[in-house]
């Protein structure tokens, strides 16, 4: 099985008068498994069907293993698409449904049947492979469009949202098997989701989409470590960061950093390297697993305020706190005692913080 890289370069796509891909250029390398990731409306699945040959670009390039294939038909494109849908022949059993694709361009049977049951067994489908979709549950009619994905062989893989029809606990699982059929195959994979929980856990590269645009692209970690912007940091990680604006007045500038005061008279010094000067408002943002419930007048306090709400998952505790005008919510241990109505004091590390300017770019890397 070939791995190709692909290309893209300024691409642009409009219906009618609203602009959906608005001059994307990135670059997946051979083997990577890239996630589009982004919400809804955002244009990752027209950037996936434009890759895939079915939608046309009004301008730029779409290269795949080096062969410029803008304005090429997806048969021609050496992709094999994988769907939200099954899209099963219920009246096929699992190898005919594999095999129908090859059967209509011609191959031989003994090629058939050996790609069926090469797929069969990295999808550990070979106990199935005679019985029909309905008697196979969602995760293994899942399985079998990859598997019919797999026979074709293709450079490039394209999957479209492909688990967003199971349940949370088939999600979950599906997503450990597309993570070891990616490391057992070596392809190279593009992956569309919503779910930003699904690209953390199975990307190599995400690609972070909004309104057409591309927001940031990095490792996972690289992303939730150093967002590049208030989007990025509000969209990777779950739950997702926390924001606290400071006014212009309560911040204090200088060569080493920033000295900002909270509504609470609560202060925080903050080092950043390479940030522009400049004045205005920030934002401070803190990721809930950053937060500490500490005693009150304990170093470094930032944040004291009363639980609104404590979501209790068993090995942690989602503890909702209102800060004055700021709502926060801090990621504690499963058994912490903290009940509604509890005065409670946070506090987060300063190199653990991140800063956003007024137009929501962050401000330098932590020191």
């Amino acid at each position: 099985m070939a791995n190709s890289n692909v290309q893209l370069i300024d691409v642009r796509k409009q219906f009618g008068t609203q602009c959906i891909i608005n001059g994307v250029s990135l670059e997946v390398e051979p083997g990577e498994l890239v996630v589009f990731v982004g919400p809804s409306g955002c244009g990752k699945s027209t950037l996936l069907r434009l890759i895939a040959g079915l939608e046309s670009a009004d301008s730029g390039q779409i290269l795949i293993g080096g062969r410029d294939v803008t304005h090429a038909h997806p048969s021609e494109r050496g992709i094999a698409m994988v769907f939200q849908s099954y899209a099963l022949y219920p009246h096929m059993n699992v190898a005919d449904n594999m095999a129908f694709g090859l059967r209509i361009r011609g191959m031989a049977r003994t090629e058939i049947d050996r790609r069926v049951a090469d797929a069969a067994a990295i999808l550990q489908l070979d106990a199935l492979l005679k019985r029909k979709p309905r008697e196979l549950s969602g995760g293994q009619r899942q399985r079998v469009a990859i598997g019919r994905a797999i026979v074709r062989e293709p450079e490039v893989f394209l999957f479209d949202e492909p688990l967003s029809n199971l349940d949370a606990a088939l999600r979950g699982q599906m997503r450990v098997e597309l993570a070891r059929l990616h490391v057992k195959l070596q392809a190279t994979m593009i992956y569309v989701t919503h779910d930003q929980v699904e690209a953390m856990t199975l990307a190599s590269k995400i690609v972070v989409l909004n309104a057409g645009r591309v927001e940031q692209i990095g490792a996972p970690l690289d992303l939730y470590a150093r967002p590049a912007n208030r989007f990025v940091a509000g969209f990777i990680g779950s739950p997702s960061m926390n924001f606290i604006e400071v006014p212009t007045e309560n911040v204090m500038r200088s060569d080493s950093g920033f000295e900002l005061t909270l509504q609470q008279g609560n202060g925080l010094a903050l080092r950043r390297s390479g940030v522009a000067s400049g004045d205005g408002p920030v934002c401070i943002g803190i990721r809930p697993e950053d937060l500490n419930a500490v005693t009150d007048g304990a170093p470094d306090v930032l944040l004291r305020g009363e639980v609104t709400l404590a979501e209790r998952l068993g090995g942690e505790t989602l503890v909702h706190v209102r800060c004055g005008a700021d709502q926060v919510i801090a990621k504690l241990a499963g058994d912490t005692p903290l009940r509604i109505g509890d005065a409670v004091t946070l506090s987060a590390r300063s190199d653990r913080c991140h800063l956003f300017d007024a137009s929501g770019i962050a401000l330098g890397a932590p020191q």
